[in-house]
């Protein structure tokens, strides 16, 4: 992917380059997180205008540029440069939302997810109070306290 194509994702690539990557920081995307992404895309009003069928390639073109040199590093510098900041929270309960999909969060996951929170600076209160509801919104009847 060029260099200047990553400098120019929009808000809603820059999210959905977030999800892909907190998705596949432990190694896989498992079918829940992948429905998780769909869901999103189909329900945060920000993606009310997009084109659900250019996840697929969004997606891609994500894992494209996660798989060059520093790629991790690319893609939190491009979607902090595509998100305006009053979306950073926005970007990050999308990540959480993902990665909270599939109830069990390993040690990369939680390293990314700081990464994220970092780089798109959302305060601790803020990131607390999203993953307190992401986690309230995963759990089954068989999920353990």
């Amino acid at each position: 992917m060029p260099a200047e194509r990553v400098a120019d994702l929009t808000p809603q690539e820059a999210i959905i380059y977030l999800m892909v990557m907190t998705s596949a920081s432990d190694g896989r995307i498992s079918e829940r997180e992948l429905r998780t992404i769909g869901r999103v895309v189909r329900s945060f009003p920000l993606f009310s205008e997009g084109d659900e069928e250019a996840l697929v390639e969004t997606a891609e073109a994500c894992g494209a540029l996660m798989a060059s040199d520093a790629g991790l590093h690319k893609v939190l510098e491009a979607a902090a440069m595509a998100l305006p900041s009053h979306l950073a929270e926005t970007a990050y309960a999308a990540a959480v939302d993902v990665v909270t999909a599939d109830e069990g969060l390993e040690m990369t996951e939680i390293r990314i997810l700081e990464l994220i929170r970092d780089t798109l600076k959302v305060s601790d209160e803020g990131a607390q109070a999203i993953e307190h509801a992401a986690r309230a919104r995963h759990m089954t009847l068989d999920s353990v306290v």
